[in-house]
């Protein structure tokens, strides 16, 4: 009995290292309330957070709090009572979005608040986080704008020398007036 305790011990203790180091790596926490969420349920969700590089971890608030205290997310260690759950990601909208949009199809999960990098996101908060765009789409309409120009320097270019031509003619004609 003894030997199991110390292992349980040392089980706490590695899972309270492995989420500080979730918390640390992340930029966006999200917490939330999952009771009633069956397996099916939960297995979907983790399914759309992993297609965003997210990721939905049930939790143990006793041993969160111990990986919580004296870390920049500290203030969220009162949202950890009951049935909780974290979404986190690097992205700091993936995990919120994704949250978002399952809590909104599905009143069995509810968003608590949680912690984009040091400041703390109440529900609202959350929820707004959500209504961002992605890194990725951003970065999308990003290479959009970029590759606009050069989509029409690339049809001048492309265009039959007589219409190069005449735009030569219509240049010069211009300066000359």
């Amino acid at each position: 009995m003894d030997r199991r305790r110390k292992v349980d011990r040392v089980q706490k203790q590695e899972l309270v290292s492995s989420l500080g180091e979730t918390f640390a790596a992340n930029s966006v926490v999200v917490v939330a309330h999952y009771s009633g969420l069956n397996v099916a349920e939960i297995t979907d969700l983790r399914n759309q957070m992993r297609e965003v590089g997210a990721s939905f971890k049930v939790t143990k608030n006793r041993l969160t709090r111990l990986a919580l205290e004296g870390t920049d997310k500290e203030a969220m260690s009162d949202l950890f009572t009951g049935p909780t759950a974290i979404g986190y990601s690097v992205d700091p909208v993936a995990a919120p979005k994704i949250l978002a949009k399952f809590a909104k199809d599905n009143d069995k999960l509810v968003i608590l608040g949680g912690m984009m990098d040091k400041t703390y996101l109440d529900v609202n908060g959350v929820k707004q986080l959500a209504e961002l765009p992605s890194l990725d789409e951003l970065r999308g309409k990003i290479v959009g704008v970029l590759k606009a120009p050069a989509t029409k320097v690339a049809g001048v270019i492309q265009a039959p020398a007589s219409q190069l031509a005449r735009l030569a003619r219509a240049y010069s004609q211009s300066d000359a007036a």
